[in-house]
């Protein structure tokens, strides 16, 4: 019989805190100007929402670097995976734009070439 190994340490979250860590999980999105896309800048560990909205604003924005943050408990993300609703059963291949067919190009390569 073998014997039992120690438990091994706790793991630590990218931002140093441990899992076993009391609170909730939070995404943290930031622009950082106006106009431009938000974009996923982290994740941080809070008792509750207004706290996570102050570590956020530490975190991601104490020295200006964005102008707008989003907060969002990891819990209220949602995960669409559902086939039906990210393929739809109609045939849109129409409105991705491809370019011209090559009897297309053909023609046009003719009447340049009759243009001069």
């Amino acid at each position: 019989m073998t014997e039992p190994t120690p438990a091994a340490a706790p793991a630590r979250a990218p931002g140093g805190a441990q899992d076993s860590a009391p609170g909730d999980v939070y995404e943290v999105f930031r622009q950082e100007r106006d106009g431009g896309p938000m974009r996923h800048a982290g994740n941080l560990r809070a008792p509750d929402p207004e706290l996570a909205t102050h570590y956020a604003r530490e975190f991601y924005g104490r020295r200006q670097e964005s102008v707008r943050l989003w907060v969002v408990a990891r819990s209220a993300i949602r995960e669409v995976d559902d086939p039906d609703l990210l393929k739809p059963p109609l045939d849109r291949s129409f409105k991705k734009p491809v370019g011209y067919s090559e009897d297309i190009k053909r023609k046009l390569a003719e009447a340049r070439e009759l243009a001069g």
